[in-house]
């Protein structure tokens, strides 16, 4: 995708600013989200995820320019490699209409999780330092994950019920309303980059 010269209407971005790592997420797009080296590295990474990130969302995903609608200062959270700030554009309430969309594209991330997962070796290819979780490890690490940020949306489940009724849980939180320290926003686009973040790494380190 071009960073500008769309004809689309531009696309909203966030950028969340942190010492080592910037973050470029888009406002309506759940889990379209990159990091890079300063505010240019994020959102040129982020346009290179748009095809990647066309075959989840599947149908409806046109975006235009990147537009960056505001920024948040980074934490160590940041710089350790995940986003971990909400912004203001977490706040805006969502309609029925919309809740339901921006929750199928979370269903839609854990579909492409589950297929990357499925169609894996269970050992992966180490990174350049020898480093990265195996498939199985990663597999239990978004799982925990999930039913960790469930809990900032007033959804708590034992930690073995079965993936399947977590995720309906969640969902239903999502496009309820959340009740707890996150709103459902920040709730989804923070949930659906985690899953899609692995998926991905899945997928680049089958060997």
């Amino acid at each position: 995708m071009a960073r500008s010269g769309s004809a689309a209407a531009p696309t909203p971005v966030w950028l969340e600013v942190g010492a080592r790592w910037v973050f470029a997420g888009a406002v309506d797009w759940p889990g379209w989200c990159r990091r890079g080296r300063g505010e240019e590295g994020a959102l040129e990474a982020l346009a290179a995820y748009a095809p990647r990130y066309a075959v989840v969302a599947e149908s409806g995903f046109a975006p235009g320019a990147l537009r960056v609608v505001g920024r948040v200062g980074g934490d160590a959270t940041t710089d350790f490699g995940a986003p971990g700030r909400p912004g203001p554009w977490d706040d805006v309430p969502m309609d029925a209409a919309e809740a339901e969309r921006q929750a199928a594209l979370l269903a839609a991330a854990w579909r492409a999780f589950d297929a990357a997962a499925a169609a894996s070796p269970p050992v992966l290819r180490k990174g350049p330092r020898g480093g990265g979780r195996d498939r199985d490890a990663i597999v239990d690490h978004v799982r925990d994950a999930e039913r960790a940020y469930g809990r900032k949306v007033g959804v708590r489940v034992p930690a073995r019920t079965p993936w399947a009724d977590q995720r309906t849980a969640l969902l239903h939180a999502a496009r309820d309303g959340a009740s707890g320290a996150w709103t459902a926003r920040y709730f989804l686009r923070r949930t659906a980059w985690h899953v899609l973040d692995h998926a991905w790494e899945i997928e680049d380190r089958r060997s």
